[in-house]
């Protein structure tokens, strides 16, 4: 989208300069209007200037005298779940996000995001990829190209989408690599830091290094994941069951060579030829209290799938939430060819 400073006017423009500056925001036709000091005054539109025109303002007035004065706005660090969704329903393209002064700190882009989450991110990086070699020989698994840009960089973008800022990263192989392209994150509009793992800590292994962090909930993924699943209704289903985690899962489909019998005793009530079932198999994306991460062992390699069953075996609540979606786990050879193709195919898309 635009920077942040092409949607911003000072208040004490006038009309003209203000109808030029809407000329220059393309899909966005909207400005917000600032005082000296940054903080937020108002918005414009084309609309309000043309109303402003017709009760007798001219070119030469300050904008300030046909400017909305109660603009929709949104805090800085506040939740959104369902808000983005209510605004592009009545047409507002885009957000300004405020701090506790009034000041605005970003302009959120409603086509672009999708909510604010408050939740923090952990993405898995650390592993070897060998199942991927000679191409990750010299180069980490998450730096690995697809549709022009790395693996992870997917990841990062579906995170930005929610609104999820806030971002851990676990490194290892090659981990100067991985710290060096990323940086602090400020590129992409994220603040990411890194967790150091000396030895390989399994799946789940870096949870335990993570931090308080300020939210309550921490979304855990892995790095080599091509995925559009919709956090916002996964966050939904979380907060809503009170579970202590919630699972992503993608249905996984096995054809059966032979027909399949409906039995009752020993008769035969109707039959199948051949059929296809699906199985609801873990997608490696999980949402949970932050509470959870108390069971993880400190310095011991973890795995998902261990603290999945140290849940179930206290009685804690899981819950799965199915992706609709895209949803594709980039571990071989044939899954990169395949990603590589599809995103050529389909370079973007909503969630679903």
């Amino acid at each position: 989208m635009k920077s942040t400073a092409d949607l911003l006017l000072r208040d004490d423009a006038t009309i003209k300069v203000a109808l030029e500056a809407l000329n220059g925001t393309g899909r966005y036709l909207t400005i917000f209007l600032i005082d000296g000091s940054g903080r937020l005054k108002g918005s414009v539109t084309d609309g309000d200037i043309r109303r402003g025109l017709l009760s007798g303002a001219t070119l030469d007035s300050a904008v300030s005298l046909v400017m909305n004065t109660a603009p929709r706005t949104l805090r800085d660090g506040e939740p959104a779940i369902d808000l983005f969704t209510e605004l592009r329903a009545h047409g507002i393209k885009v957000l300004p996000v405020i701090d506790a002064q009034g000041h605005v700190v970003r302009i959120a882009d409603l086509d672009r995001q999708r909510s604010v989450l408050p939740v923090q991110a952990l993405i898995m990086a650390g592993g070897r990829g060998m199942r991927l070699r000679p191409y990750t020989d010299d180069l980490p698994k998450p730096l690995l190209p697809v549709g022009g840009r790395p693996i992870i960089e997917h990841a990062l973008e579906l995170l930005g989408r929610y609104g999820i800022s806030d971002v851990s990263v676990s490194v290892n192989y090659l981990r100067e690599k991985i710290i060096e392209h990323l940086g602090n994150g400020e590129r992409y509009g994220l603040k990411i830091a890194y967790v150091h793992e000396d030895q390989p800590m399994g799946t789940a292994g870096a949870l335990g290094r993570i931090g308080h962090g300020v939210h309550d909930t921490v979304l855990m993924m892995n790095s080599d994941l091509l995925t559009d699943v919709a956090l916002d209704r996964m966050y939904k289903r979380f907060m809503e069951t009170g579970a202590d985690l919630a699972v992503a899962t993608t249905d996984h489909m096995v054809d059966l060579p032979y027909a399949v019998m409906d039995l009752e005793g020993d008769r035969v009530k109707a039959f199948k030829e051949k059929p296809s079932v699906a199985y609801p198999c873990n997608a490696g994306i999980y949402l949970m209290k932050r509470s959870v991460l108390d069971l993880v062992p400190k310095d011991t390699p973890y795995n998902a799938t261990d603290l999945i069953q140290d849940l179930l075996d206290r009685d804690a609540m899981v819950v799965a939430h199915r992706i609709q979606g895209e949803w594709l786990d980039i571990g071989k050879h044939e899954d990169l060819k395949r990603a590589r193709r599809n995103t050529a195919e389909h370079p973007s898309g909503d969630p679903t």
